[in-house]
């Protein structure tokens, strides 16, 4: 009777040390799929943010060079230099920002000085964003641009680009219907949407 109650008290302790185990394997399991749900939103988040920022810099080169070419407007195409330097993105900064910006710069500044006339205007802003990003100190190359004060900046500078825009247009509705309107004015809107959503991010 001894041995019999000995190896029931056995076999119940086994089954209650299996019980926990599963039960701890089964939250486990719970906890892995919820970090893996997380893990996906905040990777699908910063995704989402980092595409809008390729877009946005794209949208301000094609206004630069729109406003550069023979379909020029009277927006103050000046202010998307610090944009695209504040937005552009960081793989492609860091490209400029070394050797090979360093070089462009070098070639810039030489043809400009010394072949002028070989020099166009319409690489003026170009140049001069090239440069920017070479020699700007590492408090606005790393820390502005990576902080939210600088998205506030790209905010700012898009919606006084729409305004001037929409002004020099006629109206809101001439921004869309005049020739080159709609092109001008979808741009500066995509302007708009990567600084409005990584601060909705960036507050919430």
């Amino acid at each position: 009777m001894g041995m019999k109650k000995s190896y029931l008290a056995m076999k119940t302790e086994s089954s209650v040390g299996s019980d926990v185990i599963d039960s701890d394997l089964k939250e486990i399991g719970i906890a892995a799929k919820k970090l893996a749900n997380h893990a996906i939103m905040l990777g699908g988040i910063g995704f989402g943010t980092s595409f809008l920022k390729w877009i946005a810099s794209f949208a301000a080169i094609y206004l630069l060079i729109l406003d550069r070419t023979n379909w020029r407007s009277n927006m103050l195409t000046t202010l998307l230099i610090p944009y695209i330097f504040l937005s552009f993105p960081s793989l492609l900064f860091g490209l400029f920002r070394g050797d090979f910006g360093k070089w462009l710069s070098l070639i810039a500044v030489i043809t400009r000085l010394f072949y002028p006339k070989h020099f166009p205007d319409w690489l003026e802003a170009p140049a001069a964003l090239v440069l920017l990003m070479v020699v700007s100190p590492s408090f606005l190359a790393d820390t502005i641009r990576d902080n939210w004060i600088g998205t506030f900046i790209c905010l700012v500078i898009g919606c006084y680009l729409l305004q001037e825009h929409i002004r020099a247009s006629g109206g809101f509705r001439n921004s869309f219907t005049k020739a080159h309107g709609i092109s001008n004015t979808i741009g500066i809107i995509l302007l708009l949407v990567y600084p409005v959503w990584a601060l909705i991010l960036h507050f919430l």
